[in-house]
């Protein structure tokens, strides 16, 4: 596949990406494209482009993108709030839309775990997007943070959001603390995480205690009935001790007629991502027929560009 650094802007805020083309691609052809949008910590390198190398060799474009803040991309550093991530992806699906080989009636979007909800939140009030799916979603920001933590955590941070709230409005600035007191491994998460994440530059750098209070605000359950008729996937790992299998589980209930959800027998939330791992394979697998469908489709009909 052919790699092509991209900059575009969200927000006045310059951010970093890379649009993978297929070798295959003839001049004047155009092909689907899917948004592969990562999850906390928000860099492209990591599940991303592990999608997009999955992806793109059958036939489809896909970009990857560090969210405002992250990497390469401008922004505050230590700001991770998923209200703003989705006018990242908003603004990534119009770059889309510049490319001459991108078929703008056929764009997907691709989240990983908090990414996945802020997939369905964009697409939620942009028709542009014909298809989403997700792995490992969270529905509501508030009950997802709490299943990580027990008693003692969740009040030692619920405190500090509340203490932090008070200081913002003195000073101006927020606090930064380390980024899985917010979000709390399970020990198996946490295994793959010191294990391959923190290969990848920036990752595991502070996060704002704003940025907290911003994730137990975001519910993107309360918005994932507007993507129908348009198809919705939902995978989660049935034995997944970060974000609960009950949180793509509210997704598709919630959703309606136009949701699948498929569960991962035996797999937790990330241990499985590796590019030969028989799990990820089968969820590619799946993810292929999905969009293989719900983009060979014609657009909604009274669908507008957003």
């Amino acid at each position: 596949m052919q790699r092509h650094p991209v900059r575009f802007f969200s927000d006045r805020h310059l951010l970093d990406g890379d649009v993978y083309l297929p070798d295959d691609l003839e001049p004047g052809e155009t092909r689907p494209a899917v948004v592969t949008c990562s999850g906390y910590q928000g860099l492209k390198v990591i599940h991303p482009e592990r999608f997009a190398r999955s992806l793109v060799p059958h036939g489809y474009i896909c970009l990857a993108f560090d969210y405002r803040g992250f990497g390469a991309s401008e922004g505050e550093r230590g700001r991770l709030t998923p209200q703003d991530w989705v006018e990242d992806v908003r603004a990534a699906v119009s770059l889309l839309e510049t490319f001459v080989q991108v078929d703008r009636d056929r764009i997907g979007l691709l989240g990983w775990a908090l990414g996945g909800g802020v997939a369905i939140a964009e697409a939620a009030d942009d028709e542009r997007v014909r298809a989403v799916a997700t792995c490992n979603a969270i529905g509501d920001g508030e009950r997802s943070a709490r299943f990580m933590h027990d008693d003692l955590s969740w009040t030692h941070l619920r405190d500090g959001i509340v203490r932090d709230r008070r200081a913002r409005a003195l000073g101006g600035r927020s606090e930064i603390v380390h980024p899985f007191d917010i979000v709390r491994l399970d020990r198996t998460t946490a295994g793959y995480v010191d294990g391959e994440l923190y290969k990848a530059a920036g990752f595991g750098s502070g996060v704002t205690l704003e940025s907290a209070e911003c994730l137990l605000r975001f519910r993107p359950e309360t918005v994932v009935d507007r993507l129908a008729p348009r198809p919705l996937l939902l995978v989660h790992g049935d034995r997944n001790d970060l974000h609960s299998p009950d949180e793509s589980r509210s997704l598709h209930e919630r959703a309606g007629g136009n949701s699948e959800l498929m569960l991962l027998e035996g797999a937790g939330h990330t241990e499985w991502m590796y590019d030969d791992h028989p799990t990820f394979k089968r969820v590619v697998d799946r993810l292929l027929a999905f969009y293989g469908d719900a983009l060979s489709r014609r657009p909604v009909v009274g669908a507008s560009a957003a």
